[in-house]
């Protein structure tokens, strides 16, 4: 059987309909927060965001691990990646040379640290936040792409809590989702999800 992807259009952004049909929520007890240590790359950081972490370094610093400071400090606050362009440097290729791990084993972000402690106005990447939703370019517009993209052993208990919790990706992700494009924004894909994207609804079209 074969899934009929469709695209949701608002302004200049094609959303995949899995962000607003999938359900999801994160389970850091269960994944431990991989997503920082998992990946091709660190995490990729806009043209934009290079002066925040700038910034914030010597302010997030005192919370980083000895390793994420010594590679920072030997090469460099942030990397360019053929692939993915502009991303943090990570520790031997693995977790993310900003990321420590807490008391419960859990990798937390030093800039989020630093933000939530009032320490910084920046939280963190917008990759990072937007995440399990990757934004891309599109290759034959001008447009963003928005796709949903878990990882699939990793990320399957925030998918069974999100069923279990009946809760939408976009309404999961709606605060980094505003950040990246708006209050408006927000309020357009939350109009089509209900409009439809309903159990009524999809049962209408069939």
């Amino acid at each position: 059987m074969y899934k009929v992807f469709h695209v949701i259009v608002i302004d200049n952004v094609l959303v995949s309909d899995d962000i607003v049909e999938a359900q999801f929520v994160c389970n850091l007890s269960k994944c431990k927060g991989g997503c920082c240590e998992d990946g091709d790359a660190g995490a990729p950081i806009s043209d934009q965001e290079l002066d925040e972490v700038k910034n914030a370094y010597e302010i997030v610093k005192p919370l980083m691990t000895k390793e994420g400071i010594k590679e920072v400090e030997q090469n460099g606050l942030y990397r360019y990646d053929r692939e993915f362009g502009w991303v943090t440097p990570t520790v031997d290729g693995k977790i993310c040379s900003y990321g420590f791990r807490d008391a419960a084993g859990i990798i937390k972000c030093s800039f989020e640290e630093a933000y939530n402690r009032g320490l910084i106005t920046w939280k963190k990447p917008i990759s990072c936040h937007l995440y399990p939703i990757k934004k891309s370019k599109s290759r034959f517009s001008d447009h963003d792409m928005l796709n949903y993209e878990p990882r699939e052993d990793m990320c399957s208990p925030a998918c069974s809590l999100g069923k279990e919790l009946k809760v939408p990706v976009y309404k999961f992700l709606k605060e980094p989702i505003t950040r990246a494009y708006g209050e408006g924004f927000y309020e357009a894909l939350e109009q089509v999800a209900k409009e439809y994207f309903q159990p009524d609804k999809k049962e209408d079209k069939k």
